[in-house]
């Protein structure tokens, strides 16, 4: 009985827990989403790895120790010099050896190895701007959506009071069945909308909580609104705001894989380069008998090479040849995509400029469509208008707020692009 006692109380603990409400500002949903996304957990791996990848490189540059332990049995085989009989007795032998092997091909991957940690570093940079970025998108989407959700609301408890009205009106006589039945319609298709928009902020909070790793059942409340986050004044000031394109993380990366081509060269050049080695080995053996034996195991022994390529039928000619025009493609591509990257500049400035203008449009529009819509209703209440001139202006004023509402999108999609090009 105890046990089902407790089994229950963690059962309520955990129902509670998952019902526990998490309030966020847009910062704080950017923090939450940098410290818990796997996406940029994974970049982060991505940099360790890379730092492993550079270390091993050193590694192979840096003195190698190994050691060494073997016993041989001959079975009682004895060397016979004719006047001389030598035995070979059961022997062990240990070594120690010490190397050290150089070549240019080495120091190059070397320097390989410090591109590679940039490269990764930038791409973890830049997923962090991303994450950071998508939970912005997502939080103005959810605002947005809960907008809609209040200003269909509104509307159709309008509607409802027009469709009572005119119902009230067929009952006494005074007005046709039609003209009820035509705001029934719209009282329904409005409710139709609510409750597909009901499920677009569903899918929007699912999405928010993907980017920041909560489990399914977390409820999150936004605790920033609209008017506080839509500044205006500081989305026109990106417009006077100077475009380096070294500070583009997609840039940097393509330098960096230029540098890393550049790179490549010299590294298939000195794959056909000289490589120096040294070394050094200690030897002890010991024989497992009172025989004479013949011992010719130096103690130590030290010794040097260096080996040259001599003849390679060209094929490190060519080698390096293809490592140059990879590297003047790559240049290619570079200046394409700076000058690429100043022209998407100008346009994403256009772009914002656009979005602003037309939410200045909408905003008005939408203004004139609801005092049409009030003034509409209220004629409609005097028996001057028709149900179907409140129908007409009941949708208008849907598609005024509609049109509202995506241009809010519209500023935030062309603001955050444009953020993104200048690494804001």
């Amino acid at each position: 009985m105890r046990s089902v006692v407790c089994i229950m109380l963690l059962f309520v603990a955990f129902a509670v827990r998952a019902q526990e409400k998490i309030y966020l500002s847009l910062q704080d949903a950017q923090e939450y989403a940098l410290e818990h996304n796997r996406t940029l957990e994974n970049a982060s791996l991505d940099i360790k790895r890379a730092e492993a990848a550079r270390w091993q490189a050193i590694a192979s540059m840096l003195p190698q120790v190994s050691a060494g332990l073997d016993y041989t049995n001959m079975m009682g085989y004895k060397m016979d010099f004719g006047m001389m009989v030598i035995s070979m007795p059961p022997s062990a032998s240990f070594t120690v050896t010490t190397a050290i092997a150089l070549s240019g091909a080495q120091i190059v991957s070397t320097q390989v190895g410090n591109i590679s940690k940039r490269m990764a570093d930038i791409s973890y940079r830049k997923s962090g701007q991303e994450i950071t970025d998508q939970v912005k998108i997502l939080y103005y989407s959810a605002l947005v959506t809960e907008e809609t959700l209040e200003l269909l609301r509104e509307n159709l408890e309008s509607m409802k009071k027009l469709h009572s009205m005119a119902q009230s009106a067929v009952d006494v006589g005074v007005s046709e069945q039609t003209d009820a039945d035509q705001l029934k319609v719209q009282v329904a298709t409005m409710e139709t909308s609510i409750n597909a928009t009901e499920r677009s902020l569903e899918m929007v909070y699912n999405s928010l909580r993907l980017q920041l790793n909560l489990d399914a059942n977390s409820e999150i409340e936004l605790t920033q609104g609209l008017p506080e986050l839509m500044n205006i004044d500081a989305v026109s000031d990106l417009f006077r705001e100077e475009f380096d394109v070294n500070r583009n993380y997609n840039y940097q990366l393509l330098k960096a894989s230029t540098d890393l081509a550049k790179k490549q060269i010299a590294l298939t050049g000195w794959s056909g380069g000289p490589t120096f080695s040294i070394f050094h080995q200690f030897a002890k053996k010991q024989y497992f008998s009172d025989e004479m034996t013949m011992n010719m195991t130096p103690p130590n022994m030290f010794g040097i090479s260096v080996k040259v390529p001599l003849f390679t039928s060209l094929r490190n000619t060519k080698s390096v040849q293809d490592a140059r025009l990879s590297y003047r493609k790559q240049l290619n591509t570079l200046a394409d995509t700076e000058a690429a990257l100043k022209i998407q500049h100008r346009q994403l400035i256009y772009n914002l400029k656009s979005a602003l203008e037309q939410y200045r449009t909408q905003k008005d529009n939408v203004e004139v469509a609801r005092r049409v819509f009030e003034n509409i209703a209220l004629k409609y209440e005097y028996g001057v208008a028709s149900a179907l001139d409140v129908t007409n202006a009941g949708t208008n004023l849907i598609f005024a707020q509609n049109s509202y509402v995506q241009s809010l999108l519209q500023i935030v999609n062309a603001q955050i692009s444009l953020e993104q090009l200048l690494n804001r």
